[in-house]
């Protein structure tokens, strides 16, 4: 499509733009024949992303910020190659991070424009490269291993010496000066020495600070220069074991984006999979969010992730890598173990602002005693360059010293993509195996596990959660998306079990097992652990958002076919009265509820009714017998409301000044205290505003008292009580809320709507209780969790903001209160206060 079109001349210092917009430019070369023999290089300098085509197909990718500016043409100019030829450039308007407006995290500019800065035909002296490489090894030794330390004076003395003997005129004295370097290089490490197993990696953000559409080919950038890289680079000798550099790869959804849209360059990724070189690990469909997703949702991004392994490269990972998300549930390890995985990394605990993690290489314990092998690379970072003092670093830097020898090291430009370097490469075979530092492997995510596995005998064990004393704002942070993520996983629970039902009584029901996998992978992509949690541009927004309303459309017209299959003949008008009502009930419990029917003139009308477990039911008039709702308005304004199971008094505030369960006269609001008690904090982070709530906000709180419409009935009792009020949150935003008591319900609802428009706040309801615990509960994927209600150490009040699920739980013995959520995560319990982010 691009090599069809009309291109005019265009030149250096030239812009393009603007943001998000891709233009193309035909390059065309004539290599002089007095260049016989030479490397000749094509350079392409800009402010944006660019991929060279050649013969129609991708065959390098060029970002400035990646340290990748070249194209290598000929690494020894042959009088049969061709002196002409034709390339194509594909110039993304964006940088490796997008196009922040002043900083990197900032909105992009939707008006910036990218420079054309280079574009040349040159050629390239690998020898001085070598030398300027030999140099830079050198030089870094002496000035980072110490004077106390013998090998940085001979490192020192070793770089002088080739200063000497190099004539920079005069290449005839570059191999002297190289063979010093050489001869330091090749003085041998002892049997003690620690052990960095080098991998090249390539963190790429499905999305971020670019959309889903701009990650497609930044995936193909990445990866096609890493073949280049591979194609080039022989086996490497180190010690007894020939291993070519090996480059990790983790993303089910990205591999399907480079199937479908790269076909030719997926081919040859299948070839270096199968040569033991593009390592695939991770077992999930997307880098999820380590926290949010249901238990469910952590099991298909699993099924997803391992089947696509599975069909694509004929086997299953090994390894769960999950580098850079918010923080561990501790219901991993048992969902880890059962598909398949037993050993795991990351590194995004060294983010803790607060605690140093104790361990680089533990065991770590589920809440089932399910154990993995975890190890986090000790040098903190999954975008090493290969430096000496990078390596110095991953040995120093080990916590687990004398229980294990070996450790991870992950190279090569990430979260934009870009991968590793061949300069990278050439730091690192110097470093092979050189006195005074650690010895450096290129090496497997299996053979670095595999030795750790037997070095385990002495390994510690953590239990329980991984939590990230960072980003503790993700939880909450772009409401709709975490409502979006949590209906969406009811609606295909519910289309699921409604349609094997259906398939179980109907033979002829066909299960839509093709749509909901589609279903299931948009619900996927979008738990990538920058969509989630909210910390990400309004373009990828807008797409997160799309697509849970293709997830409810089509949910909603796949439980339909499901019902009108498994309901068939309730469903038809002479099955029953008119005046009957299906209802279903997808949850494994048997259900008696209030629920409201819409009748044919566009009223709706309450009713009592009794659901089977996972079954359904015609529910006719009258209505089961029951204990009616009282409601009662006070002479302050206050109404109270009666279910006979709990009795609530609520002011004009819609404060709950009482909750009582009546079978036990059990009060549940402190004298003095108010619950339903909204709260506004400043929200003003160090740097990393959608991610992080710090801990210096909760010194900010300011209850919101000013009251818009005070509490009035809008129910006056029977099948259901309910009242509603308005509150003013802040400046400009507002609060409406009704609070409904229905027959028979042990819990009282709140259905809260806010118009949100303020900046820089944060928005909590709180629920002091009569309840003294040390710790509260919070529900997790296929579990539970508790956390200290107290301060008492660093590592308690580092959690002054956690996430929980569907329900937290403060009890004592006999009695407790627990607050229920259909859409929210951040959450806190302090003391007897139990908090929910809004």
């Amino acid at each position: 499509e691009a090599v069809v079109q009309e291109f005019r001349p265009a030149e250096v210092g030239e812009s393009f733009g603007p943001t998000w917009e891709t233009c193309w430019f035909k390059v065309e070369l004539s290599i002089p024949p007095a260049w016989a023999g030479r490397e000749v290089h094509f350079v392409w300098e800009s402010d944006g992303e660019c991929m060279v085509w050649r013969d129609a197909q991708p065959v390098q990718g060029l970002t400035k910020e990646g340290e990748k500016t070249s194209y290598i043409l000929t690494r020894s100019l042959k009088e049969s190659e061709p002196h002409s030829l034709t390339l194509y450039m594909e110039l993304a308007c964006n940088g490796l991070f997008g196009a922040g407006k002043g900083s990197m995290i900032a909105p992009p500019d939707p008006d910036r424009r990218v420079t054309l800065n280079k574009a040349e035909l040159v050629i390239f002296n690998r020898d001085v490269y070598e030398l300027l490489v030999d140099l830079e090894i050198l030089l870094d030794m002496a000035r980072l291993l110490g004077e106390e330390n013998q090998r940085s004076f001979q490192a020192l003395y070793a770089a002088n010496q080739m200063v000497n003997v190099c004539d920079v005129t005069d290449p005839s004295t570059f191999p002297a000066a190289h063979d010093l370097a050489a001869t330091i290089f090749s003085q041998r490490n002892g049997e003690s020495q620690h052990t960095i197993h080098a991998m090249g990696h390539c963190h790429i953000d499905s999305a971020w600070l670019w959309p889903y559409e701009e990650t497609i080919r930044k995936c193909a950038r990445s990866w096609v220069t890493v073949i280049h890289l591979m194609e080039h680079n022989p086996e490497l000798t180190f010690a007894c074991s020939q291993l070519s550099p090996i480059f990790v790869l983790w993303q089910a959804q990205q591999f399907e984006w480079v199937r479908s849209w790269y076909p030719g360059l997926y081919t040859q990724i299948l070839d270096f999979v199968a040569k033991g070189q593009f390592i695939p690990v991770g077992g999930t469909w997307v880098e999820m969010d380590g926290n949010l997703p249901s238990g469910e949702s952590m099991v298909r991004q699993f099924l997803q992730g391992q089947k696509f392994f599975q069909e694509q490269f004929g086997r299953i990972c090994s390894e769960f890598w999950l580098p850079d998300t918010f923080g561990y549930s501790a219901q991993l390890p048992q969902l880890m173990r059962g598909c398949g995985i037993q050993r795991f990394l990351t590194q995004k605990l060294s983010w803790n602002l607060v605690n140093a993690f104790p361990h680089h290489t533990f065991f770590w314990e589920g809440i089932d005693g399910s154990r993995v092998l975890t190890h986090f690379p000790p040098g903190d970072s999954y975008g090493m360059h290969g430096l000496v003092e990078e390596v110095l670093k991953t040995a120093k830097n080990n916590k687990d010293k004398g229980r294990v020898n070996h450790s991870a090291f992950l190279f090569g430009f990430g979260d934009g993509g870009g991968g590793p370097t061949q300069k990278m490469l050439d730091r690192m075979k110097r470093m092979s195996d050189t006195d005074g530092l650690p010895r450096v492997k290129f090496s497997t995510p299996n053979q670095l596990f595999s030795v750790l596995e037997k070095e385990s005998s002495e390994l510690c064990t953590w239990v329980g959660e991984l939590f990230l004393e960072l980003h503790n704002g993700t939880y909450t942070t772009q409401a709709q998306i975490k409502k979006g993520n949590r209906e969406c996983e009811r609606i295909l629970h519910d289309v699921e079990v409604l349609s094997t039902l259906a398939m179980a009584q109907d033979s002829v029901f066909q299960y839509p097992a093709s749509q909901l996998q589609q279903l299931w992978r948009l619900l996927l992509l979008n738990q990538f652990h920058d969509v989630l949690p909210g910390s990400c541009i309004q373009l990828v927004i807008e797409d997160a958002l799309k697509y849970y309303t293709e997830i409810r459309r089509i949910g909603a017209q796949l439980q339909e076919e499901a019902v009108q299959s498994l309901c068939r003949d309730l469903l038809q008008p002479e099955a029953g009265s008119s005046k009957s009502t299906l209802v279903l009930n997808t949850l494994p419990w048997e259900r008696t509820e209030v629920i409201s029917k819409r009748e044919p003139d566009g009223t709706e009308t309450l009713a009592l009714v009794t659901v089977p477990s996972m079954g359904y039911a015609l529910v006719r008039e009258p209505s089961l017998p029951f204990q009616p709702v009282s409601v009662m308005k006070q002479e302050d304004g206050s109404v109270t409301m009666d279910n006979g199971v709990i009795a609530v008094c609520l002011d004009t505030m819609g404060h709950l000044t009482s909750l009582r369960l009546l079978d036990s006269e059990r009060e549940s609001v402190p004298d003095g205290c108010y619950a339903n008690q909204f709260a506004l904090f400043d929200d003003v982070p160090l740097y990393w505003d959608a991610w992080d709530v710090m801990d210096y906000h909760l010194e900010t709180r300011k209850p919101v008292t000013t009251l818009l419409k005070p509490l009035e009935i809008t129910l006056a009792g029977g099948l259901r009580g309910s009242v509603r009020f308005s509150l003013q949150v802040g400046k400009s935003s507002t609060l409406t809320q009704e609070i409904i008591l229905d027959a028979t319900c042990p819990y009282l609802r709140f259905l809260t709507q806010v118009e949100w428009k303020e900046a820089h706040k944060f928005l909590k309801v709180e629920f002091p209780v009569q309840v003294r615990s040390t710790n509260a509960t919070y529900e997790i994927q296929f579990g539970h969790l508790q956390r200290p209600t107290h301060w008492n150490t660093s590592w308690d009040w580092a959690r002054f903001e956690v996430w929980a699920h569907k329900w937290m739980d403060l009890s004592e013995h006999g009695f407790g209160v627990a607050l229920l959520n259909d859409c929210k995560y951040g959450a806190s319990a302090h003391r007897n206060i139990l908090s929910l982010s809004l």
